[in-house]
C-alpha cells in the first residue's frame, strides 16, 4: 500500500504531467490559430480553447501548490 508520502509524491507527479499536457495543448491551438486567415469563427474557437486551457493550467498550478503546502 501507498503511504502518505507515496500518495503526495503520486499526485505531485500526475498534477506536473497534466500542466504539460496542458500547456502543450495551449500552444498548439494558438498557433494553429495564428495561421488561420481565411476563418474567423474557427480561429477564434481556437483561441477559445487556448484560454480555456490557460485557467486549467492556473487550477492546476494552484492546487500543485496547496498540496506543498501540506
Amino acid at each position: 500500500m501507498f503511504n502518505k508520502d507515496d500518495q503526495k509524491q503520486n499526485l505531485e507527479d500526475i498534477l506536473k504531467h497534466s500542466i504539460e499536457i496542458e500547456e502543450d495543448l495551449m500552444r498548439t491551438y494558438l498557433i494553429t490559430a495564428e495561421r488561420i486567415h481565411d476563418d474567423d469563427e474557427l480561429k477564434e474557437r481556437l483561441e477559445n480553447f487556448a484560454e480555456g486551457n490557460a485557467k486549467r493550467t492556473k487550477q492546476l498550478m494552484d492546487e500543485l501548490k496547496e498540496i506543498n503546502r501540506k
